[in-house]
């Protein structure tokens, strides 16, 4: 795995979820932005503190934890 060095984690802040940069934003956070703003520049200007080197790692991040398990989806009727 690439090294992250932008994801941080601290057993007393944010309850020790990974976060950026030390920032009070974790990557659960800024994954669930990107959903609502697809839109980089609007991402961007609700959470100016974010770099596109910030976003990036997230989105690695959250793949590397991603298990490549294929599973059964329910049919659409």
């Amino acid at each position: 795995m690439e090294k992250l060095d932008r994801i941080t984690t601290d057993p007393a802040r944010m309850n020790g979820e990974p976060g950026i940069r030390d920032l009070r934003l974790t990557v659960r956070r800024v994954l669930e932005a990107l959903a609502i703003y697809p839109d980089r520049a609007e991402l961007k200007r609700e959470y100016p503190e974010l770099e596109d080197e910030d976003i990036r790692q997230a989105l690695a991040f959250a793949a590397a934890l991603v298990d490549d398990k294929v599973l059964p989806l329910p049919h659409a009727r």
